[in-house]
């Protein structure tokens, strides 16, 4: 894992050194009534509702419509003021403080520390049912209880001590709280048009936000356009006239809208003309904080032996995989959490056919005799298809168990992953900050992401108390021995760590910046001629 540590070190650094040579031009700006910016988002969003959805092309849009108490760095991708212009820390580091600008919702409406305070009380309201609420709940003291129906409101520690004031007390001195803070989970709501218009807030004519854009357009299955928030508080560095999300899932369409000058943002190039991406110069790859992986269902049929859920995982050739099908430069996993500053991951079950034969048989399916037709669930994309199918290939010649393979659109499939109506999912997940918590969380008891029904009580118990520690290498370790039991236990099956790869021109569009996270704020981007 040294060897791991140091190669995505070295990648980062050329990442970050490379990310600042974009948009040199910045003297010769276009015109912004002339800036629009096209992003393929690979997905018809589930809603626009912050409390609502689960996924990346979500996030993309919330970033133009929404801004929390802390904003992102599009250089770095960690935390930087937003609505709160200025923060302090109590001595034992668990209690915030936050100082509110001077900021109004898009209609005029003032923002109060009040606002937050009934902002993160939605969210975490049994009735939200927000799938993120536990992400809340993780840090802030008195959020679980709240959430599970075990306490009223006021027991959540988060407080308006005046109008521009807010505080809130942490579970213990948790080191990447303010990183983990730039997620939607802690994004503000425009409780009042919440309150006037329902669930119906979201719609065109009816929307309020408090992001450098607001949402002019929303014709579903086409596009969803935005256009500039006159009432932003830092109005002066959008520059964007317009951004318009296409709800594209076929990736290799998306590419040759991009090759065609109709796309300026493609973020999932076609894996089957991989090979021609790669020679483009806008081709913009870099290791990420994420990882590629299955879920399964441990409550389903045979998945309900660890024995067969290693079989299955022990008959995976994983570097086969990054080498031969995927080849955009991922690295083979065994763990969950790549591998972090300071913090080095638990190994699950590697490749070993002849012991996952074995296994198997123990299970009770020798040559895989008996053994029922499970299926694979994923969400439409190519990438997604071929990679299913190798594993559905593998698993026939080596175990000689049969696999059925099911695509969905992404609503659907995000639907059916959390009605828990599924064996095996494809899953993938980007570190909200850069810390094996954001990863490690996905599988608490009756968490809101752990869609394969995974619990382990020693687990449970570790990532707690790693929540009140400080940062450190005692820290880490709690949190090295909670993946090993959920590796041990082979929850999951972690198959890489991705890459980032986009395609856009940073000659043409400036301000947009290669980050571990591959997250990409719109403020400050420019289009230069």
């Amino acid at each position: 894992m040294k060897k791991i540590l140091l190669v995505l070190g070295a990648f980062v650094s050329v990442a970050l050194l490379c990310a600042g040579c974009g948009g040199k031009a910045e003297a010769g700006a276009a015109n912004d009534s002339d800036a629009e910016f096209i992003i393929c988002n690979g997905a018809e969003p589930q809603s626009l509702d912050p409390a609502k959805v689960t996924g990346v092309p979500e996030h993309r849009i919330n970033m133009a419509l929404f801004e929390g108490l802390v904003a992102i760095d599009p250089q770095t991708g960690g935390a930087i003021p937003g609505v709160a212009k200025n923060w302090d820390v109590s001595e034992d580091k668990t209690v915030y403080t936050f100082h509110l600008r001077d900021v109004v919702w898009s209609d005029g409406t003032p923002i109060t520390a009040q606002t937050v305070v009934d902002s993160w009380l939605r969210t975490l309201a049994p009735e939200t049912a927000s799938e993120y609420a536990y992400m809340v709940s993780m840090v802030v003291k008195g959020a679980e209880d709240y959430n599970t129906g075990k306490a009223p409101a006021s027991a959540v520690a988060i407080r308006a001590v005046d109008e521009k004031t807010f505080e809130v007390t942490l579970n213990g001195p948790i080191p990447y709280v303010l990183d983990v803070m730039t997620h939607y989970a802690f994004n503000i709501f425009p409780m009042h048009a919440i309150k006037k218009f329902g669930a119906d807030w979201i719609k065109p004519g009816n929307f309020v936000g408090n992001g450098p854009f607001v949402l002019e357009s929303w014709v579903p299955q086409e596009k969803l356009t935005v256009v500039p928030n006159d009432k932003f508080w830092n109005k002066d560095d959008v520059h964007l006239s317009r951004i318009v999300f296409l709800p594209i899932e076929d990736n290799n369409t998306a590419y040759e809208k991009y090759r065609a000058g109709e796309i300026d943002w493609n973020t999932a190039p076609p894996l089957s003309r991989l090979e021609e991406v790669k020679l483009l110069p806008d081709y913009k790859v870099a290791p990420q904080v994420a990882t590629y992986y299955y879920v399964f269902n441990v409550s389903k049929g045979p998945l309900k032996d660890v024995k067969v859920r290693k079989a299955l995982t022990m008959a995976l050739n994983r570097q086969e995989l990054v080498d031969k099908v995927t080849k955009g430069g991922e690295l083979a996993a065994r763990s969950i959490s790549p591998a972090l500053s300071g913090y080095t991951p638990a190994e699950g079950a590697g490749y070993d056919p002849e012991q996952a034969k074995k296994l198997l048989a123990e299970a009770g399916y020798p040559e895989g005799k008996g053994f029922p037709t499970l299926t694979i669930i994923y969400n439409t994309q190519d990438k997604h298809k071929v990679i299913a199918e190798y594993i559905q290939e593998a698993w026939k010649k080596t175990l000689g168990v049969n696999i059925a393979i099911q695509n969905y659109e992404w609503k659907t499939y995000l639907d059916v992953r959390h009605q828990h109506d599924f064996e095996i999912s494809r899953a993938g997940w980007v570190g909200d900050y850069q810390d094996p918590n954001t990863f490690l969380e996905l599988f608490i008891t009756d968490g809101g992401n752990n869609d394969g029904l995974y619990s382990n009580p020693k687990y449970d118990e570790l990532l707690r108390k790693a929540a009140t520690m400080e940062g450190g290498p005692e820290r880490m370790q709690v949190m090295h021995d909670a993946e090993q039991i959920l590796m041990d236990d082979q929850a999951v099956l972690p198959m890489y760590f991705y890459v980032s790869q986009n395609l856009i021109d940073t000659e043409k569009w400036s301000g947009w910046y290669v980050n571990a996270p591959d997250q990409h704020p719109y403020v400050g981007m420019k289009k230069v001629k």
